[in-house]
């Protein structure tokens, strides 16, 4: 069997990157196999009967629980999600203060996607000021990336901002609420609606793992070869060498 002479450099390489490729394609059939079990644990939830406002707070992971609302918006603090885009249009999100009668609770609403083609012209939206009875479901956001941006104009309503955390909302107006927003099904209040379960399905993150594995694989052939074409090229050098001392 030839000698495997690799040399310490590509050695050290394969020791430094080797274990780094493997990790992440470990990470990434994890990333996939939790994106699996959000979108069964959505399935589950949709197809459930919707639960009072009241009957959220006793939940330990509220994803995804359908709820049913009745009372009113609050128009007067209503909130613009920013850089929404739906078929290549700028738009943004209208997110209002809904107060449920039968509970009492407050709820951070997300009635849906309106244009915004052009920034000098407000949104424009209208708020039923009716009490109304609506359903919607649990979102609960990936992290905490909540930033409510004063208004350019000094602070006046509506708010633009570029992420949601209605805990900052409620601490903001002096109410208490609950912690998450809700994303209103179609009905008399909303506006286009049609969110994706995730940003980035299970079948992506597979893919990611296949590239992460492939770049290690492809990393230990090439050792390998090097290894053994290095002494390969070390006996016809000293074959050379012996041959020109002999003549």
């Amino acid at each position: 069997m030839r000698p495997f002479r690799p040399g310490w450099i590509p050695t050290l390489v394969v020791l430094a990157l080797l274990p780094g490729l493997i990790a992440l394609g470990f990470w990434q059939l994890g990333r996939a196999d939790d994106k699996r079990a959000l979108m069964d644990s959505y399935a589950e939830r949709q197809v459930e009967a919707p639960l009072a406002a009241a009957q959220l707070a006793q939940l330990p992971d509220p994803a995804f629980y359908r709820v049913h609302l009745y009372g009113r918006f609050d128009a007067r603090h209503s909130l613009l999600l920013d850089n929404q885009m739906r078929d290549g249009q700028a738009g943004v999100e209208l997110l209002q203060p809904f107060h449920d009668q039968a509970s009492g609770q407050w709820l951070l609403v997300n009635r849906g996607w309106l244009p915004w083609p052009d920034r000098r012209v407000p949104v424009q939206f209208v708020t039923s000021d009716q009490p109304l009875a609506l359903d919607a479901s649990v979102y609960v956001a990936p992290g905490k990336t909540f930033q409510l941006h004063p208004d350019p104009a000094g602070g006046q309503w509506p708010h633009l901002l570029t992420a949601v955390d209605p805990t900052g909302l409620w601490q903001l107006l002096g109410r208490e609420g609950f912690a998450h927003e809700l994303r209103l099904e179609p009905g008399p209040a909303s506006y286009r609606l049609g969110w994706p379960v995730v940003a980035m399905g299970p079948e992506k993150h597979l893919g990611y793992a296949v590239q992460w594995f492939a770049l290690a694989t492809t990393l230990v052939l090439l050792y390998l070869y090097f290894g053994w074409h290095n002494h390969n090229k070390e006996n016809r050098h000293g074959r050379r060498h012996e041959s020109t001392e002999r003549a």
